[in-house]
């Protein structure tokens, strides 16, 4: 039988299941060279289902536990307080009493020691779980001990390790705990190391918290510590508090709170040659469990001792280079508006499509920019670039390279051009275009064309056959999405909105012109979608029995139960005919992984009703043309007043040419990326047939597991599923190694989603956080970035998942981010507020043709903003006013 009690020495790494995750640290800790730990043991947690195993109020309990969610609070704090309760009223098994009495004896009884609670969902790789349940210090005496045992036992269901184990997805019924026993040491000083800087993530940076006495002192906020920043061996900040309080253990067990000297309390709690030391032994538990650590430590004697180590759970992975040079990396996910995690066959074509230098880093991608900035040349382009996308993200940039020693500047080569004369800008930004309309036309159905042919061709493929037309026609993409023609129609209307802004400010005082110009353009796929949908609810509007029906539809076959109704052949119609043109798109959509409308079409179906709730008949048409006629206004009353001016004629002649370039081109803006989506939805739709014969043959379980496997590694799967000895022991092998491996990525991707994505980080893993820097803004304000114009007040409604969206007409739109998925909800809204963004994004474009005001890269928009608050959005000003 399983030992109940293992000393620090006896522990192995297998038996996190035995003795907690705090336990199993000890354990390793214990076995590091030079490293100190005061001894001890665990009570595994056999001991702990020994014990409740039996129990039947324990087990009826918590079977109603396990059925509450974290919005039961009521219900879960009675129920998690009977558990408690019931645990410490239950009787130690004697033979675990036993097991400790006897370890007891070997260290010491009349010692004291620290009793310690150690769960099996503890100070994992992912998820720290750090103070969830109790500590007692300085327990003297086995009986003592004992009861303390089953003090920890109780705290593992505590208020707030419930309430951290469902929003972390753990089952109750699958955390045990095992109690830590382990001699006291009763320091002069403690506190806790980072081995990477908690606040900026940069792992060479190294972060000491200390002072006087036992560490509850700083862990319980009682008092401030002492700071110390260490890097590569070099203190480099110091930051001295006064304390005036300590926690040291008392003669007779417990502890007790005192008083410091007046003339100790400012002094240093550590020397200098101390920071030093212990920095070193921090590099050196780090080394041995290969990842920054959180630990706690205390001195005695002039000793230091390691009383635990955790992973620090919180720093976002850094992207992985192949050298030891200094690079800073950009997030792609805050560009293309879509933040989240995307599972590694979506990452793999995306990588596939952009010739970019692109790495990745939990579940997201960045571009590597090193390069780019050490460049006098491209360096101010990438800038300018980058500040149109995120203005934050340029001034991460500029922080970094103000710093002067993070990235070195490469010389100007002879056949280079100097900054200011970009060779970059001038053959891409500055290509000579006409303003014939017909360009976008025409490169519309190239598009289009090329996509059709792909269906047909696609059709005959299978096999590693398909593979490699995917690879191939990859480059049909590609000469689509970087067409030089295409960047051009992009860039002159880029271009001319800018200098419509600036002229107009300069000549007319008129801030922001070019949006209220950009209102209703020709030729935007995307905002034409959520007119479109407009269409389909006015198609279904007449019936009412279809609209009663679709209000109680919940799967995907509802659209053949149309049928039965009257009008249903109509609305069935309309829906299929949408869902032709945009059924390929859906939130996240640069991950072909992500599930589509065509696919689960019953997504639209609360966006449809909500059309018809909110909408008159024929309300594209009107919404659209409003917008038209705003803009034409816009566009006579700047030339009228231009005429007025000296050189008149001649302004509003460049002036007329600049609007004819937003009117004409700036639609085709979100076409690039339309084409792009439709592309690989017919990637996906070929790939997943060969995911069922994988799943026919046993490689896998699920046809969606074929997400969690690269486009390399999948080609690699369907090719060597050819064995010529189905069933051997090889093929077995084979197919179990890849269904692990895809059982290993979902838990990687669990955790990527609890990642919050920083726009820069470095390859030190330190995240450089921009700033906007303007004047004249309200001091409770949340300040954004301007994208279009416009003051409007309303009711705010944060929504994260746009299945969750409950819009009525004049609300403002609240969200993290906002792809082209979201533009059918934008009819609804008066105003927009996101957190990611910026004056080219999806957001800002749709906003300005449908004369949104809009504000985004706003902080913490979600948190900061309350749903159903009212605010008033400053769309020219760039900021949101909480009115109640």
């Amino acid at each position: 039988m399983r030992s109940l009690v293992l000393d620090f020495q006896e522990m192995d790494k297998k038996q996190l299941g035995l003795v907690g995750g705090k336990g199993l640290h000890l354990g390793e800790l214990s076995k590091i060279e030079g490293i100190r730990v005061p001894e001890g043991f665990c009570v595994t947690t056999i001991g702990y289902q020994r014990a409740i195993e039996q129990n039947e109020t324990y087990q009826a309990m918590l079977n109603r536990l396990t059925m509450l969610s974290a919005e039961d609070r009521d219900q879960m704090v009675e129920i998690s307080r009977k558990i408690r309760q019931t645990i410490m009223e239950v009787e130690i098994p004697s033979d675990v009493v036993t097991a400790v009495t006897r370890y007891l004896s070997r260290f010491g009884e009349e010692q004291a020691y620290a009793v310690r609670s150690s769960a099996t969902a503890e100070d994992l790789p992912h998820a720290s779980f750090a103070g969830q349940q109790d500590t007692y210090l300085n327990i003297i005496g086995v009986d003592a001990i004992l009861q303390h045992i089953s003090k920890c036992w109780a705290s593992l269901f505590t208020d707030r390790a419930v309430i951290y184990r469902m929003q972390n997805g753990f089952d109750h019924r699958q955390v045990y705990l095992s109690v830590v026993v382990q001699r006291m040491v009763f320091p002069e000083a403690s506190g806790i190391l980072f081995t990477a800087d908690p606040m900026t993530s940069n792992r060479k940076l190294l972060s000491i918290d200390a002072g006087f006495g036992l560490g509850e002192a700083l862990v319980s906020g009682l008092v401030s510590a002492d700071g110390y920043k260490v890097r590569e061996g070099e203190i480099i900040e110091k930051r001295i508090a006064a304390k005036t309080l300590a926690i040291y253990g008392r003669k007779e067990g417990g502890t007790e709170t005192k008083q410091i000297d007046p003339d100790q309390q400012k002094s240093q709690t550590l020397t200098d040659e101390q920071i030093l030391q212990l920095a070193r032994i921090g590099r050196q538990i780090e080394a041995h469990f290969g990842q920054p650590q959180d630990i706690e430590w205390c001195l005695a004697q002039d000793t230091f001792y390691i009383v635990q180590s955790r992973p620090i759970t919180t720093l976002y992975p850094i992207p992985e280079a192949n050298d030891q040079e200094n690079h800073v990396y950009v997030s792609v996910g805050h560009q293309q508006m879509m933040t989240d995690p995307m599972k590694p066959l979506g990452l793999s074509f995306f990588l596939l499509t952009t010739p970019a230098p692109m790495r990745t880093a939990g579940g997201r991608l960045f571009v590597d920019t090193t390069a780019m900035l050490a460049s006098p040349v491209s360096r101010e382009n990438v800038l300018n670039t980058l500040g149109q996308s995120d203005p934050l993200i340029k001034d991460a940039l500029m922080t970094i390279l103000e710093r002067g020693d993070f990235i070195k500047s490469l010389p100007i080569a002879e056949n280079e051009q100097t900054p200011g004369k970009n060779n970059i800008s001038s053959a891409g930004y500055q290509t000579p275009i006409d303003h014939d309309p017909t360009i976008v036309s025409d490169l519309m159905e190239r598009t289009q064309s090329s996509i059709e042919v792909l269906k047909q061709n696609i059709q005959t493929k299978s096999g590693s056959d398909l593979f490699d037309f995917i690879l191939e026609d990859i480059q049909e993409l590609k000469k689509n999405l970087f067409d030089p023609q295409s960047s051009a129609v992009i860039m002159a209307a880029m271009n001319a909105s800018t200098w419509i802004n600036e002229k107009m400010n300069e000549w007319l005082g008129e801030k922001n012109a070019a949006d209220t110009l950009s209102q209703s353009v020709p030729g935007n796929v995307t905002s034409e979608m959520g007119l479109a949908l407009l269409d389909v609810a006015d198609v279904i509007r007449p019936y009412p029995e279809i609209i009663d029906y679709l209000e109680q539809a919940k799967d995907d076959h509802f659209l053949d139960k149309l049928l039965t109704f009257d009008g249903g052949q109509q609305a069935q119609d309309a829906i299929l005919d949408f869902l032709d043109k945009y059924g390929m798109r859906c939130a996240g959509e640069i991950d072909l992984t992500r599930t589509r409308w065509s696919e689960k079409p019953i997504a639209l179906v609360p966006l449809i009703l909500g059309n018809i709730k909110n909408f008159e008949p024929n309300a594209s048409h009107r919404k659209f043309e409003q917008g038209r006629q705003e803009a034409l206004k816009k566009e006579q009353e700047l030339l009228d007043r231009l005429k007025q001016l000296p050189d008149g004629e001649g302004k509003a002649q460049e002036t007329k040419r600049m609007i004819d370039l937003i009117r004409n081109f700036m639609g085709y803006r979100e076409y690039p990326k339309y084409g792009m989506v439709n592309r690989y939805f017919i990637y996906k739709q070929a790939l997943l047939k060969e995911a069922e014969r994988l799943v026919q043959a046993g490689v896998i379980h699920h046809k969606e597991d074929i997400y969690y496997l690269t486009f390399e590694e999948l080609d690699e799967v369907v090719r060597t599923n050819k064995l010529d000895n189905p069933g051997s022991m090889v093929e077995q092998q084979a197919k179990l190694a890849i269904r692990q491996m895809i059982s290993k990525r979902k838990e990687e991707y669990n955790v990527f989603e609890k990642l919050t994505p920083p726009r820069v980080i470095t390859s030190d893993g330190e995240i450089i956080a921009g700033e906007y820097k303007r004047e004249n803004i309200p001091a409770e304000a949340i300040v954004g970035l301007p994208v279009s114009s416009g003051t409007v007040e309303g009711r705010a409604r944060v929504i994260l998942n746009m299945k969750d969206a409950d819009l009525e007409e004049g609300d403002i739109l609240v969200t993290a981010f906002t792809d082209p998925s979201w533009t059918p909800l934008f009819v609804s809204i008066k105003g927009l507020v996101t957190e990611v963004g910026g004056l080219m994004t999806h957001g800002a474009v749709i906003a300005r043709e449908y004369g949104l005001p809009a504000v985004v890269g706003v902080e913490n928009a979600t948190k900061r903003i309350k749903d159903g608050q009212r605010i008033r959005v400053h769309g020219s000003e760039g900021y949101i006013e909480i009115l109640s």
